[in-house]
């Protein structure tokens, strides 16, 4: 990855969260095919995870130094940003409808504010701050949160869990930039998925898998698609290019602004659900969606301008990555929930399927 695009501002950063969501929204059009033909969803989760991880291993191998350099950045990424927001997320929805797990685990951008403003004792502007409502009003509109509304501790206190993870890689993303030896973002992606693979082997239990599912082909609008092809997209676009591009966004902008934005995905995951799956947009989904991108213009005002590449906060330099780390080593092109968060939309709220879910569980 060229320095220049690290070193770029609002635009640049801006691009890459509209890039990021739009990235981790198409996960779910790809996961729930093959859940249909078949595969369980923790299985999908696993083969994402495990897949990234296969594909970013020459370039964890070049940035081995990390290992020894960052330990607690990678396993902090590893534990919370790839396998704890799903591990929450599965947990969740086996207790609680698919809307509410949703709605309450994108309450991250707000407790990004509470970390930023109580945690690191910085101040939060207005814009900011402003943008996160109208966001999760709209959220709360897309999944029609209220259709299966009702009330399971457990199922929330899990659902909270999956919050505080996706915290966790928006803090992480942002602090690994910190610094005159600043960690490589694809080095630490290569890491994280690395040591999520390997915490979620413990629960999806990939040798239960029925593989020859892979070997035929799932349906898609009426059409069969290769399951090959849609697993290649989950890992390579919805997966590898997601985050890579949603880490980098990160450090452009701010944890807090990228925070706001990435509730995009939902409404992404949600028209492409329309689109591609049949599935129905309904007028409270329409008008959420709009309340999102309102939220999501509001916030990003709070970014800082093209100043050469300086955050508002006078922190950050340009030169992030590693001298010598060439743009030929980032797999999967430039393309998310996360991250990674499709597979994890199998199942209904209020009787209503929904297929996007959390691209980073």
């Amino acid at each position: 990855m060229p320095k220049e695009l690290l070193s770029g501002g609002r635009g640049t950063g801006l691009g890459l969260a509209l890039v990021s969501a739009l990235a981790f929204g198409g996960s779910g059009v790809a996961a729930k095919p093959l859940i249909e033909a078949g595969l369980d969803p923790l299985h999908v989760v696993w083969l994402r995870a495990a897949g990234a991880a296969l594909v970013l291993l020459p370039v964890a191998w070049r940035h081995r130094a990390l290992v020894t350099r960052r330990p607690a950045l990678l396993a902090g990424f590893g534990l919370l940003a790839v396998a704890g927001v799903q591990a929450c997320y599965f947990a969740a929805i086996s207790r609680i409808p698919v809307g509410v797990a949703l709605l309450v685990e994108y309450l991250a951008p707000a407790l990004v504010l509470g970390w930023v403003r109580f945690v690191r004792g910085r101040a939060v502007s207005r814009a900011a701050a402003a943008g996160v409502v109208p966001a999760i009003v709209g959220l709360a509109c897309v999944v029609e949160v209220w259709s299966g509304l009702r009330f399971d501790a457990l199922g929330l206190l899990l659902a909270l869990g999956g919050a505080v993870c996706q915290v966790g890689y928006f803090v992480l993303s942002d602090h690994g930039g910190d610094g005159a030896e600043a960690a490589d973002p694809v080095g630490v992606i290569a890491y994280g998925f690395l040591i999520g693979a390997l915490l979620l082997t413990a629960v999806a239990r990939p040798w239960s898998m029925d593989v020859r599912v892979l070997a035929g082909g799932a349906a898609l609008r009426g059409g069969d698609v290769p399951a090959v092809v849609l697993l290649a997209w989950l890992v390579l676009v919805a997966t590898v290019a997601a985050y890579l591009t949603g880490v980098v966004s990160v450090r452009l902008l701010s944890p807090q602004v990228a925070g706001v934005v990435a509730c995009l995905e939902a409404v992404v995951a949600t028209v492409l659900a329309w689109v591609l799956l049949g599935e129905r947009l309904s007028v409270p989904q329409l008008v959420g969606g709009v309340l999102v991108l309102l939220g999501a213009f509001v916030a990003q005002r709070s970014a800082p301008r093209d100043t050469g590449g300086v955050r508002a906060g006078g922190e950050r330099a340009a030169g992030l990555l590693e001298a010598g780390a060439p743009g030929a080593d980032m797999p999967g092109g430039s393309g998310p929930d996360g991250g990674i968060r499709g597979a994890e939309g199998e199942g209904r709220a209020g009787g209503r399927e929904l297929s996007g879910g959390s691209s980073r569980s």
